[in-house]
């Protein structure tokens, strides 16, 4: 074999070697330089706990912010509320039952109405007190002219009372009580609650009545507990039952918005 021979064979050979070194060559290169790279910014993809601190910080600050700021405002009101109240609550302070109350009292917590129940000569005597009208005064506050006739003011009761008959069939009253009276609005015959059957004819106004006819009814409610001593009880003890009723009413509201 010449030595040109030789020669070129040798070129053949080491060109193709050479150029895989060189591709070697560069492949380590960018290797490094991405390793050093990721060593000095230490990347998340092999470093996971790179992120959990930061995922903590974020949800507990959207925890804290996830209650709006009028919900805060709202239960702020609530509990200043609750707190003037209690302070200005005497409905812990038993009532004293007059000896002679004639009624026995079913009182239930988170209800409008006390119901009063008797017997009087076979009849049954139910009375239906509602939530005291509270009267301020402020409606008299304007000058109308009539100075020489001041109307008095007076916080009143609401009544609904029924006697019935062992027959089922009874009268109804709806009454207002004042401070020593008792007024009678309207006056219904009708039947008892387990009856089908209805009487349409409800009377007449009971103040376009005749007035003996209005004292003889005054007259049938007093002798069946329905008088000034017994009305005069209620407005305390409603008065109270208010007060209870409206703490009652704010602190489930206050539950009901922290829920």
């Amino acid at each position: 074999m010449s030595f040109t021979a030789i020669l070129r064979k040798s070129a053949s050979t080491v060109t193709p070697l050479a150029s895989r070194l060189v591709r070697l060559g560069q492949r380590d290169y960018h290797y490094a330089h991405f390793s050093a790279m990721k060593s000095q910014v230490n990347l998340p993809g092999k470093n996971p706990s790179f992120i959990a601190p930061f995922l903590q910080r974020f949800c507990s600050a959207a925890t804290e912010t996830q209650r709006p700021s009028s919900t805060e405002s709202l239960l702020r009101v609530i509990e200043s509320e609750i707190k003037d109240a209690q302070e200005n609550d005497d409905s812990d302070l038993a009532e004293e039952i007059p000896e002679d109350f004639p009624f026995k009292i079913d009182d239930n917590a988170g209800q409008q109405t006390v119901i009063l129940t008797r017997e009087y000569e076979g009849e049954l005597v139910k009375v239906e007190v509602h939530m005291p009208d509270f009267v301020t005064g402020e409606e008299n506050d304007g000058d109308d002219g009539n100075d020489d006739k001041e109307q008095p003011v007076q916080s009143s009761i609401p009544l609904a009372v029924t006697v019935s008959k062992k027959s089922g069939t009874c009268l109804q009253f709806n009454c207002v009580a004042y401070a020593d009276e008792v007024t009678i609005d309207s006056i219904s015959i009708g039947v008892s609650e387990s009856s089908e059957d209805q009487m349409a004819y409800d009377g007449p106004n009971f103040h376009d009545l005749d007035e003996n006819l209005k004292k003889g009814f005054h007259k049938y409610l007093e002798i069946r507990g329905i008088k000034a001593s017994t009305t005069n009880f209620l407005h305390e003890y409603m008065i109270n039952k208010d007060s209870r009723e409206y703490m009652g009413w704010l602190s489930n509201l206050k539950q009901f918005i922290e829920a």
